[in-house]
């Protein structure tokens, strides 16, 4: 049985390597690629495929908010988190989001066949050096603060990190700007924290962005 895969990651080189080596294997077949997460949510929904392999630094919306938004959509399609990152808060908060399997960038060439048969049979699989990392209670880790804020909070406090202001954020998610800055208001309260430069401290620190895309 064909394993359709949709393939998400900002930077063109990795896409095309990855996409290169799965379409090797005669049992996959990569039906779409994205280059950031708003546009993995819109190709999932379209093409629901088996299996979606998403990096987790993407600016606008990162891999675990589209995954969050992909399993919502399309539970048929199964999430594996292709990242450089193995901090608990990065893969506590990937499988919480759906995250069937998360895999380091660096082991992806010697494991990522079996990750994506394993996930497509509904199994998790999480990468060797991460289980060796963290330990075996790898689901069990304590509750991330960002799990204060809704999925909606998230996002503007992603796009305003990066920059953006409250018109281009209101432009993003379509809402008015006074909407966007009543979100932020009730992010500050949530987090207590009174300023810009530490919203952007928090988000990095806690796994919503890491401002390298």
């Amino acid at each position: 049985m064909t394993v359709t895969i949709l393939l998400a990651d900002d930077h063109t080189v990795v896409r095309e390597g990855l996409r290169a080596l799965l379409e090797n294997q005669k049992e996959f077949h990569v039906v779409g690629v994205a280059s950031g997460g708003r546009q993995a949510v819109q190709l999932a929904r379209e093409l629901c495929p088996s299996v979606v392999l998403m990096d987790i630094a993407m600016p606008g919306l990162n891999g675990i908010e589209a995954t969050q938004q992909i399993r919502e959509s399309c539970s048929e399609s199964q999430v594996v988190i292709l990242s450089m990152y193995a901090t608990s808060e990065y893969v506590y908060r990937a499988l919480q989001a759906g995250a069937l399997g998360y895999l380091l960038k660096e082991s992806a060439g010697s494991e990522i066949v079996q990750a994506i048969h394993m996930v497509n049979a509904g199994k998790m699989y999480i990468s060797q050096k991460i289980r060796t990392a963290l330990g075996k209670n790898i689901t069990d880790q304590k509750k991330s603060p960002l799990e204060r804020l809704s999925a909606r909070e998230r996002e503007v406090l992603q796009l305003t990190v990066e920059g953006k202001n409250s018109l281009q954020i209101a432009q993003v998610l379509s809402l008015s700007p006074k909407s966007v800055d009543t979100y932020r208001s009730r992010i500050m309260k949530k987090l207590k924290i009174h300023d810009t430069p530490s919203l952007v401290k928090f988000a990095i620190q806690h796994g919503l962005t890491t401002l390298e895309s």
